[in-house]
């Protein structure tokens, strides 16, 4: 423990909730303490609020930290359309709107929209750059780890390493983080719905399928940004069938919501994209329902086999497809596949944050990375 950044990481871990907490995590001296806590209430990074129960002697304050202490400016951009969303770091939305460009239209078109709006979000809220931790990018894509550009994504054509953090930052100045968009949705829903989990997938069905793995709180996204890509993983069965990443076979291309869309189009029903499909769903619609259930059911075969590599606590469905329907697909061949060990203490759910989820993980993401110790020791260091 050297500076108040170690401090910090304490109380947003929430391991410490007060000067007596730091004091016996920390070993360090009473005035030490008083000194980091100080540095982090004086730079609004930390408040106190209420009192805390402890042990013995009188009740302590609570310390908690800031999230109001800057904004986020959380971008989404989907296979339809894109969301840019203006959130303190809890990923709470202040403000967001949809513009309708999506990954077909390319990265120049797609960023230069995402900066043009957010520009807009700010100078509505009279929000300054200085007030901004950075703008984060989640994409239906991998992302590299290292460089934060997209990672050879299956269904981006024109997207694979192009320099998304220079293009962002030379249009409006601030920091900039890159993620997958199931990356970001299964940290948001592990960090609100199942804080306590040590291991969580979020599987999302949408146009694509993409899982999101958390592993000790932290997104997992493997050697270069691949980690959970089954929707790309060759089902048997299906070797007809043409993904949109050019092979057959693909899990996509046999239960994605492209997929059930196209069957409902062989039934005679106007259906143009994976959306349409889960509005087909809201309305309780027979067919869309039997077709996103048996979509379910090869999805669970793919599923089974990562639950018992990964032995999850949870496994979360999220994505315009998630529904009662593909929560039941899941669970009638995911069940009889895993090893029995490997379910034992299974939980399958659907998203509880729903399209809140991806902004929720980009927030944490920043947070993760702009309010690190080392971040937040350097920055109190220059001030």
């Amino acid at each position: 423990m050297s500076g108040p950044g170690d401090v910090l990481d304490l109380i947003r871990e929430r391991r410490a909730f007060t000067r007596g907490d730091v004091l016996e995590i920390t070993g360090m001296s009473r005035m030490t303490v008083a000194t980091r806590i100080d540095a982090l209430l004086e730079a609004g990074l930390i408040i106190e609020s209420g009192t805390e129960k402890v042990a013995a002697g009188r009740p302590s304050r609570r310390l908690e930290f800031n999230t109001g202490h800057a904004f986020v400016i959380a971008a989404n951009v989907d296979t339809t359309h894109t969301t840019v969303a203006l959130t303190d770091l809890a990923g709470r939305v202040a403000a967001e709107e949809r513009i309708e460009v999506a990954v077909a239209d390319g990265p120049d078109v797609t960023l230069n929209a995402i900066a043009d709006r957010a520009k807009h979000l700010l100078a509505d809220g009279r929000i300054g750059r200085e007030d901004v931790a950075a703008i984060a990018l989640s994409i239906p894509g991998p992302v590299d780890p290292d460089t934060d550009r997209p990672s050879q994504p299956p269904i981006m054509p024109g997207w694979d390493a192009y320099p998304i953090p220079d293009h962002l930052k030379a249009a409006l100045d601030v920091p900039v983080l890159v993620s997958n968009d199931a990356d970001a949705a299964a940290l948001g829903e592990q960090r609100v719905a199942h804080p306590g989990s040590r291991a969580l997938c979020f599987i999302k069905v949408s146009s694509g399928i993409g899982t999101g793995i958390v592993l000790g709180g932290k997104a997992y996204r493997g050697t270069d940004g691949g980690a959970g890509d089954i929707g790309h993983v060759k089902i048997a069965g299906h070797g007809d069938l043409l993904c949109q990443c050019g092979a057959r076979g693909c899990l996509a291309a046999a239960a994605s919501g492209r997929a059930v869309a196209r069957a409902l189009v062989d039934l005679g029903k106007p259906t143009a994209s994976a959306s349409d499909v889960g509005v087909y769903l809201a309305d309780g619609d027979p067919d869309a329902a039997r077709l996103t259930q048996a979509a379910g059911r090869v999805i669970g075969e793919v599923v089974a086999t990562m639950v018992s590599l990964l032995n999850p606590s949870e496994v979360v469905l999220g994505g315009v497809l998630a529904s009662p329907p593909l929560l039941a697909g899941v669970r009638e061949t995911l069940y009889p596949r895993s090893l029995p060990r490997a379910t034992r203490h299974l939980s399958i759910s659907q998203s509880t944050l729903g399209e809140k989820a991806t902004a929720v993980g980009l927030a944490a993401m920043v947070v993760e990375r702009e309010y690190s110790a080392s971040a937040v020791n350097a920055a109190l260091a220059r001030s």
